[in-house]
Formats: structure tokens, sequence, C-alpha cells
């Protein structure tokens, strides 16, 4: 019963937080990547106000395509050797949330610059270009989430993320949300895929993803439900 309890309540805020987006209707137009992003020197428009690390530096454009809007974004892609509990986070810039306005305001995504295995390691570039693509979107769909918060919202969003699994769920499918309906739902899908079936990824790890983020089958309803969105519009 507490098991259906939980479930019944996710599938809510899901359908909560993604129906309040509202980033298919008429005040959002999505400007969606063409076939022809996949050439470099038209990823390069989208590395305006962005340090990328040279390794990552093709497919986070390219993640970087689907979110047009953030092109006036500072965001420093930062490899890190090790992310305690995770292998990718997003963060405003803590001096910016002081001295700096919304528009203006400036953001990190911490980058583990390996994936840890029970018995090894992968350089975070040798991942599948599929999953890497979902997993920077999805920290992309974070920084979304946050361009409109105030930074008395986000430093309370700071606290609350480690202290509540409610919480850390609520912004987690907001961040999928986001990434889905920008594009990306095939992304994440395959990132989730990724982490549940490799059987080298740590137990713990996989249990944190399937206890606190949505299943690939939640992701897959969002994108079906997103493209009947796109079918009715035309």
């Amino acid at each position: 019963m507490t098991y259906l309890l939980i479930n019944t309540f996710i599938s809510l805020q899901f359908l909560l937080i993604y129906n309040s987006l509202e980033l298919t209707n008429k005040k959002e137009t999505l400007t969606r990547p063409t076939s022809s992003v996949g050439v470099e020197s038209d990823l390069e428009r989208f590395s305006e106000n962005k340090t990328i690390p040279d390794e990552i530096r093709e497919v986070t454009l390219e993640a970087l395509s689907y979110f047009p809007d953030l092109l006036e974004t500072e965001i420093d892609f930062q490899f890190k050797k090790a992310i305690h509990g995770s292998v990718m986070q997003a963060q405003p810039k803590i001096s910016s949330l002081f001295f700096s306005s919304k528009k203006t305001r400036g953001y990190r995504i911490k980058i583990s610059r390996e994936l840890v295995l029970e018995d090894d390691s992968i350089p975070i570039e040798d991942l599948p270009r599929d999953v890497l693509l979902g997993w920077i979107g999805h920290e992309l769909g974070h920084i979304k989430d946050y361009l409109d918060r105030s930074a008395l919202n986000l430093l309370g969003f700071g606290v609350r993320y480690y202290l509540s699994n409610t919480f850390i769920t609520e912004a987690e499918i907001a961040a999928d949300s986001y990434a889905v309906a920008f594009g990306l739902g095939e992304k994440i899908i395959a990132t989730k895929n990724f982490v549940l079936n490799h059987e080298k990824i740590p137990l713990d790890y996989k249990k944190k993803i399937e206890k606190l983020y949505l299943s690939p089958g939640e992701i897959l309803s969002m994108v079906d439900t997103d493209t009947e969105g796109n079918q009715e519009e035309n």
C-alpha cells in the first residue's frame, strides 16, 4: 500500500509539473534542431558564454542546440574527479546569486571525469553518444528550471534538495520535463536505460535512480504526450 501511494504521488507530481511548464502551448515556441546541427560549424554558435572541455565539446554543443534560449546564459561545464553520489550536477554560481540579476546569473555543470563502475571506470567522453547527450540535456533541463527562480528561492532549493527525497524527485521530474519538451526525450531514455541495464554500474546508484527519478517508461509517456500535442497543433 505504501509503495502504491508513493508511486501515485510521484505520478501526480509528474503530471502537475509537466503540464505547468506550458512549453508546448502558445506561450513559448520551441526551436528544435534541424538535421544540419550535426555539422560542427553550425554547432559552434551555441558556444557563446560557455566554457566546455575539449573532450566533450561537440556533444555538449549539440545538447545546447536543443535549448537555443540558453544562448546568452553563462554556463561553465567543469570536469571534476568525482561528484559524491552523482555523475553530473547543475548549480547556480554562488557569487552570481548575490551580485547578478536573473538575466545575467551564471551557472556551472559539474561533470565527473569518469563514470565509476564496480571494478573499473569509463572516461566520460567514451560513453555512447546518445547517453552522454541525454545526461547533459538533463542537466540543461535543471538550468531551465532555475532561470526564473529568485536567489532566495534557489538557496532554499539547494537546502531542500539535500534534505528531502520527495523534493529531489520533484526537481528531477522538472529537469526531465524540460529536456523532453525541447526534443531530448529519446536521449533521456537512452541514458536511463544505460544506467539501469549496465551490469557493472554499482547497485546503490541504480537503486537511487529507480527510487528518485522517473523510469524510462514514464519518460516515454512524456515523449508520447509531447508528440501528440505537436500533431494536434499541426
